[in-house]
């Protein structure tokens, strides 16, 4: 009876349709498909450009591979660009959440703006003066037809790179696409150096005087340092010159963009002078603190992803199985920072100030910048940890010593440990990686390895960087400050800087 009403209440054609759809499911599985669902038939030798379609010659096959393999890197360099362009926002969050809410919109308008006057001050001069005499890079295809030009000085026997001359508005003698693509990423890289005085200098900096920076950083500064390590200047042969290991070795950056940026960030925050209220008459320090910490986290993460491109990308090519080494060495490192500022807060029975805790990451990836492809993990464990007491020791420092206010901690973020990540190189290179470098044969060693020499070649490159930077930077500002005033009026200064320089509020309660 029970069967009867059942099969009174369910309609024929739902129970076929089910009928249907259960052997549908049990047949489809084991059907055997035309298409192409692995991928193992996709891209064949018809794909390979040649004369006669499916049958290329071995030339048209080498060029296939060749030009399969600069694909490759250009991809992978380009992308690794896009997360070093992502690293503004970081920074950009980093320095506002530090900052007070009154001066919100003027921290993110330079932290904005500098991206785009970096930028074409790179694009007239920077580029030309850091890479006009090293434009043909292998990895990036060799830059058939670009004819590449460094300017050189003649001393004691040897010839010293000073700056390129080729490049100026990336013109039509380098229109190529590997140029372009190192154009793009020592763009961003510069756009790094640039910002970083925008948070040891931020709640006082007039915006007029900001903008002359943006340009004189990207165009001078920058690049000529920049030149004498990556662009075949004259620090970089010091190897070749005067049997100093492969002369100053800087992988991605430690010197070249994060002290180049402390030490004139150091410069400007003297020349400008602390904020108002922090410091007594008698000298000690007053903290202020900044108005959003989750802003200041959330940009520090931001910077520690955009660091994966930073420190890996400067492989310039996807094909360099090194990657892996340097990226895990990248994290590592950060992640040692942070927990050193831990342990030395909890040592000094204080609490674990968040924004503490965040510099010491930064202050560990700045450091492994420099050796990230030339050590091990537990060495970078080691530069980590040391640089994250390193930030603790300069900021109390700055402070309660020097009398130095430095909002956000640049300099002790980015200037100490710029100068730690590249001498720690010189302790540190296991002699694993690096043959050639520099022209130099073998590999890259440090003085733990056997190679004093190399430490003594990061020691010239760390002092040239720190009286360079610091006396240009130093002269740049007295004289800047003559043209537009360096520091807005100590009444702006009260109330807020988003009105009387932006013209708007950052927050609009």
């Amino acid at each position: 009876m029970k069967i009867k009403i059942l099969q009174k209440k369910i309609p024929a054609y739902l129970v076929l349709g089910m009928i249907l759809l259960i052997a549908f499911v049990l047949i489809e599985p084991v059907r055997s498909f035309a298409q192409d669902s692995t991928g193992g038939k996709t891209g064949t030798i018809t794909d390979v450009t040649a004369a006669k379609p499916g049958a290329p010659t071995a030339a048209e096959l080498g060029d296939a591979v060749g030009h399969n393999k600069i694909a490759i890197n250009i991809m992978w360099t380009l992308i690794a660009g896009f997360l070093v362009m992502f690293m503004q926002a970081g920074f950009a969050l980093v320095e506002t959440g530090f900052t007070q809410k009154k001066n919100v919109a003027h921290t993110m308008g330079m932290n904005f703006l500098v991206y785009a006057l970096g930028m074409f001050g790179f694009w007239i001069c920077g580029f030309a003066f850091m890479f006009g005499g090293a434009l043909n890079a292998a990895t990036l295809g060799g830059a058939p037809g670009v004819v590449s030009h460094e300017i050189i000085i003649h001393m004691f026997g040897h010839d010293f790179g000073i700056a390129g001359s080729v490049g100026f508005f990336l013109n039509s003698k380098v229109y190529d696409v590997g140029v372009f693509t190192l154009f793009l990423f020592q763009m961003v890289f510069m756009d790094t150096t640039a910002t970083i005085p925008t948070g040891s200098m931020a709640e006082r900096w007039s915006f007029k005087s900001f903008l002359i920076f943006g340009l004189f950083i990207s165009m001078f500064v920058y690049p000529l340092y920049g030149n004498w390590v990556w662009g075949g200047g004259w620090l970089s042969q010091l190897g070749a010159n005067f049997h100093l290991g492969h002369g100053m070795v800087d992988f991605a950056g430690s010197s070249v963009v994060h002290m180049v940026g402390g030490v004139a960030a150091l410069a400007g925050a003297i020349i400008i002078g602390p904020r108002i209220g922090k410091f007594n008459a008698d000298g000690t320090a007053n903290t202020i603190p900044g108005h959003n910490i989750p802003m200041a986290l959330l940009g520090t993460f931001i910077l520690a992803l955009g660091w994966f491109g930073f420190n890996p990308g400067s492989t310039l090519a996807g094909g360099d199985f090194r990657i892996s080494i340097v990226a895990v060495n990248t994290m590592m490192a950060g992640t040692a920072g942070t927990l050193a500022v831990l342990v030395l807060l909890y040592m000094q029975k204080k609490k674990p100030d968040p924004g503490m805790l965040a510099n010491g990451m930064l202050a560990g990836l700045v450091a492994i910048t420099a050796p990230c492809a030339f050590v091990n993990s537990i060495s970078s464990v080691i530069i980590g940890a040391i640089a994250g007491c390193l930030v603790v020791l300069t900021i109390h420092l700055m402070d309660n010593k020097f009398r130095i206010d430095d909002p956000v901690g640049a300099f002790a973020v980015h200037g100490v440990n710029g100068a730690w990540g590249v001498l720690s190189l010189g302790l540190f290179a296991d002699g694993s990686y690096g043959d050639g470098w520099n022209g130099v044969a073998g590999p890259v060693k440090g003085l733990f390895y056997g190679d004093a020499s190399q430490f003594g070649a990061q020691c010239v490159g760390t002092l040239t960087c720190g009286v360079f930077v610091f006396i240009v930077m130093y002269i740049f500002f007295k004289i800047s400050n003559k043209i537009t005033p360096i520091r807005v009026k100590a009444e702006d200064e009260v109330a807020g800087l988003d009105i009387p320089e932006m013209g708007v509020l950052g927050y609009v309660d």
